[in-house]
């Protein structure tokens, strides 16, 4: 059996002063998995530069002429860390055997990657890098979190609880993973929905190396949203659910005025209707965004726009074209 030639896809957006640090550990656990047999010297380390505004592409094309096993693909401008790792799956796809995904920031135990490849080596087609605990995370970040996961399986969403975008995936699934054309994508949702025999590696996850988080509290809720409008339509019924409930306490209200005024009695003042105006107007506005939301999606899939559009290559660096 031949050695499975594997794709570290590594999405970037203004990376300049961590790239140069972790560039070289991604290299050192290539050279080791290579050395032990697990995977094929036919394996590459593959940069997705998302539109970074620094120097990131060119240190990416610097590496690549300097070592044969990073290459690196560059967005035509920043769609989102999904759409870049998307980008380097379906890059990847046609030309090895396994990718992991990864992201640059040294966050991540890159040392996990050899249980992933083992796992694969024992039948598994994907396997989930998930953390065993959130020790470095702040008592808000990790209630947080540790909520979303919770949130999202209650809203229907299979998704793996503490699991983000660190994942082994054989190119066998990322074919049938190719069959899901959706605009507004979700990965940590949308693998598990594509089956096959699956496995789960623990690992520490440890503070950034350098540089700032790209991921501040208003991208957290936004991914978030997106998540649970794309992967699940429950809040449509929970709206569907409190309209209910309101229009039986409404029918009520209509009955006990009804009773009030042939008892003669006279409701005076007006914070009580202020207040039921007030409080309808509130749902009715909050049910309307979240029925928006899903309008706007449909709006944006009917378009079918590109989902990244790949401006350069650093074995083709002038080369233009699209993919996805």
């Amino acid at each position: 059996m031949s050695k499975p030639i594997l794709w570290m896809v590594i999405p970037c957006y203004n990376e300049e002063m961590v790239l140069p640090i972790t560039a070289p550990m991604f290299r050192q656990e290539l050279a080791d998995l290579i050395s032990e047999g697990k995977i094929s010297e036919q394996s590459r380390i593959c940069f997705v530069n998302d539109g970074s505004k620094d120097d990131t592409w060119q240190i990416i094309t610097e590496l690549s002429k300097q070592d044969e096993h990073f290459i690196g693909i560059s967005q035509s401008r920043n769609r989102g860390h999904q759409n870049a790792v998307l980008a380097g799956l379906m890059e990847a796809k046609d030309q090895c055997d396994i990718t992991i995904s990864i992201d640059c920031d040294g966050q991540d135990d890159i040392h996990a990657m050899h249980a992933m490849v083992d796992a694969y080596l024992d039948g598994c087609e994907v396997v989930y890098g998930v953390r065993a605990r959130r020790t470095t995370d702040t008592f808000f970040k990790r209630f947080t979190a540790e909520g979303f996961y919770h949130l999202m399986n209650w809203m229907g969403a299979d998704i793996v609880f503490n699991h983000a975008d660190y994942r082994l995936i054989s190119s066998r699934v990322l074919d049938h993973f190719a069959d899901y054309k959706e605009v507004n994508i979700f990965l940590r949702g949308m693998v598990p929905l594509v089956g096959f025999k699956s496995t789960s590696v623990y690992y520490d996850r440890a503070e950034r190396i350098a540089g700032e988080s790209h991921y501040p509290l208003k991208k957290m809720l936004a991914l978030a949203f997106d998540g649970i409008t794309s992967l699940s339509v429950k809040p449509i019924r929970l709206i569907a659910g409190l309209g209910l409930v309101i229009s039986v306490l409404s029918f009520i209200g209509v009955i006990w005025a009804i009773i009030q005024a042939f008892a003669g009695y006279v409701v005076a003042g007006w914070t009580s209707t202020v207040c039921i105006v007030c409080f309808m107007g509130g749902i009715q506005l909050l049910c309307l965004g979240v029925i928006g939301e899903y309008i706007g999606k449909i709006y944006m899939e009917t378009k079918a726009r590109p989902r990244y559009i790949i401006s350069e290559r650093t074995w083709a660096p002038y080369e233009r074209e699209y993919k996805g």
